[in-house]
């Protein structure tokens, strides 16, 4: 990076809660917030949002007429910006709302889409709002417009890297010059039976019940057990975004010092390699020559997959050789919430900076925690073999 860029805010929703304070809470415990619910006619395990968060999120989606016909995919990510821009001291009243959006999402209007196709197939015909409610820019447009910036407005998939390819794009934006402040992050609503039926169909869900018998009843998803012989990938529903600064005038969560990209070449669809060489590359990238030996922690993308927690664990040990970091990952407890779970790790790299402590994998091999954390590296990787690394530092 030309010089680093800040991170003066960040704000969430997530089955953690809907504050940085909600979050640290629950992660200092060993409990998971995954949950066996009804989808569709089905039951399966799933990340969701408390019933007093969803009940702010009804509140927003009935706090204006334009609001009640959005995907809760937008609802989720006007909220969570809300409280960042609030966080970050950004007044819509100055010159601030020119600040740029950027937040993406891997399914977008997953529940709209689904009804609209239903209807379709019965009537042979749809709504109005079909198309407007579902486009891919749908997000980053309703959330600058409820932020009333007049700033560049951005949205794109990239699968389950989407969130820390927002960061990128804002980091670009700010060190060229043609902006100074940006909000990114990613925001997901994938508990649809559509969407669980994708995920089963690829024989990556978790089937807790049968797979899992006791003493492990209670982590439905096993991301980061390198020893698991079953597929156990959780969905999750939630929305994270950062604000980004090129200056920071107070005190800021953390600072970006490194970023690193790569895509490798696909074998098949949902491919990764052994070794995971995207990441191999994405992580060697963001490290440069500099920071190979100052890493404390590495936050994992760690799906809960045989192969994709097991190759990102062998990419690790590449780059870092007999150095390797603290390694975490946070799906075990809050499930896979696809474009809006590298955000979360960042959230999550923040907080253990903050604390000064190390949030642990609690059936994974036991390591040693590291006396200090001042720099945690921050992994994403999606359908596609498009791997992120994100390097944050206090």
């Amino acid at each position: 990076m030309k010089e680093p860029v800040y991170i003066t805010a960040i704000s969430s929703i997530s089955p953690l809660g809907n504050s940085l304070e909600q979050a640290w809470e629950n992660y200092k415990n060993d409990d998971t917030q995954l949950k066996e619910i009804e989808i569709g006619d089905k039951k399966v395990w799933a990340g969701k949002l408390s019933e007093k968060v969803s009940d702010k999120i009804k509140a927003l989606k009935n706090s204006d007429n334009k609001y009640t016909n959005l995907d809760e995919s937008v609802l989720y990510a006007m909220y969570a910006s809300r409280k960042a821009i609030e966080k970050a001291g950004w007044s819509i009243e100055s010159k601030d709302v020119d600040f740029g959006v950027n937040i993406g999402s891997s399914r977008g209007a997953t529940a709209l889409f689904e009804k609209f196709h239903k209807e379709f197939l019965k009537d042979d015909s749809t709504s109005t709002l079909a198309s407007p409610t579902t486009t891919l820019g749908n997000i980053s447009s309703w959330v600058a417009h409820d932020l009333k910036t007049k700033g560049p407005e951005i949205s794109h998939s990239i699968t389950c890297s989407t969130a820390l390819h927002a960061m990128l794009n804002g980091i670009a934006w700010i060190q060229s010059g043609m902006a100074t402040k940006f909000i990114v992050g990613g925001s997901e609503a994938p508990l649809t039976p559509f969407t669980i039926a994708q995920m089963k169909a690829l024989k990556i869900y978790s089937n807790h019940k049968n797979s899992h018998p006791e003493p492990v009843e209670g982590f439905p998803c096993r991301a980061f057990d390198l020893d698991k012989k079953q597929n156990t990938m959780v969905l999750g529903e939630a929305a994270s975004v950062a604000c980004l600064e090129k200056e920071s005038s107070g005190e800021a969560l953390a600072k970006i010092i490194g970023i690193g990209y790569a895509t490798e070449p696909l074998t098949h669809n949902v491919s990764i390699s052994a070794d995971a060489k995207c990441f191999q590359d994405a992580m060697a990238m963001a490290l440069g020559d500099k920071y190979l030996n100052s890493v404390d922690v590495v936050v994992m993308h760690a799906p809960g997959t045989i192969k994709g927690d097991l190759s990102e664990f062998k990419a690790i040990k590449k780059i870092f050789c007999n150095k390797k970091p603290f390694l975490t990952t946070n799906k075990w407890k809050v499930g896979h919430t696809f474009g809006a779970s590298g955000m979360l790790s960042v959230e999550m790299a923040i907080l253990m900076l903050q604390n000064n402590k190390a949030i642990s994998v609690p059936f994974a091999e036991k390591q040693q925690n590291p006396k200090s954390i001042r720099t945690v590296l921050v992994n994403a990787v999606g359908f596609g073999g498009n791997a992120v690394s994100i390097l944050l530092s206090k």
